[in-house]
């Protein structure tokens, strides 16, 4: 089943006879909160128009536990997630498509959420609500209650010492910009620089400048120039487990199997006994 689907196909399935549920994840990472600048408001833009029968899903406090120790967006009370779900709608025999508003980090984060913990058809849609053409509403609906019971994955989850070892043994990709991975800047951590081993791999070098996904060919060879190999094991963090859970998309996209460290960068730098590297050199 592909990962994604686009916006015409989309429109296609929900006039359909098993029109999929739809999650909308609208975030984005807010770096002005020192400075006194309000944080983004995904609800309030949710509600001022989303796409037809789109429930909203807060990203901050559905799909992740409260930051502390083991990182800013750590993995949420399963059981308390799985009520987000099922009040979204969300069951196990229907389809999920999530967006957000383009950036892709949100809805691929909900993507991963589901897919770890066991739902068999998410995709998110390609380009976010940007490339939706039709019709928006301001409606708050009122799904039905889904029947999702959360069961996670035995694999696709690493934590800090699995992603140290993954770094030895595998492809550890850091989905962060290169000049954070290089320790140049460091605007939110409170150390700069990367896990020993891990190749830099930012993101949006998986995407258009529309924010939809290169073609799954173009994604194959870029990773492949990143290292990974076939049957490689592969890995990939970014600084809270968001915007790599978009890098574990696109290499699904690529048909490339990868796990997420979702402490990431916000949980190894907050452990001083962890090691840390720095400039363009992965060791």
């Amino acid at each position: 089943m592909n990962a994604i689907i686009s916006a015409s196909e989309l429109a296609s399935e929900l006039t359909g006879g098993n029109p999929p549920v739809l999650l909308d994840v609208r975030w984005q990472l807010s770096l002005g909160k020192a400075s006194g600048e309000p944080p983004f408001d995904g609800r309030a833009a949710y509600e001022a128009g989303h796409i037809p029968g789109a429930v909203y899903v807060d990203l901050d406090r559905e799909l992740a536990a409260a930051p502390g120790s083991r990182g800013r967006h750590p993995l949420p009370d399963l059981a308390e997630f799985g009520v987000a779900m099922r009040r979204a709608g969300v069951s196990s025999r229907m389809p999920v498509v999530v967006y957000d508003g383009g950036q892709g980090w949100g809805a691929a984060r909900a993507w991963w959420l589901l897919r770890w913990t066991g739902h068999p058809n998410v995709r998110v849609l390609d380009g976010g609500l940007p490339a939706w053409e039709g019709p928006l509403e301001t409606s708050v609906p009122t799904p039905a209650e889904g029947d999702f019971e959360p069961a996670p994955g035995a694999t696709g989850l690493l934590d800090a010492d699995g992603a140290a070892a993954l770094a030895r043994a595998g492809v550890l990709l850091d989905a962060r910009a290169g000049e954070r991975y290089r320790g140049e800047v460091e605007p939110i951590d409170p150390v700069g620089g990367h896990i020993p081993g891990a190749v830099s791999a930012p993101t949006n070098e998986n995407v258009t400048a529309d924010g939809r996904f290169l073609p799954a060919e173009d994604l194959a060879a870029r990773f492949e120039a990143l290292g990974v190999s076939e049957g490689a094991e592969v890995g990939v963090y970014c600084g809270s487990g968001v915007s790599a859970a978009h890098e574990v998309l696109a290499l699904a996209v690529a048909g490339i199997p990868a796990e997420l460290y979702v402490g990431s960068w916000s949980e190894w730098s907050s452990d001083p006994s962890r090691p840390v590297a720095v400039g363009p050199d992965p060791q």
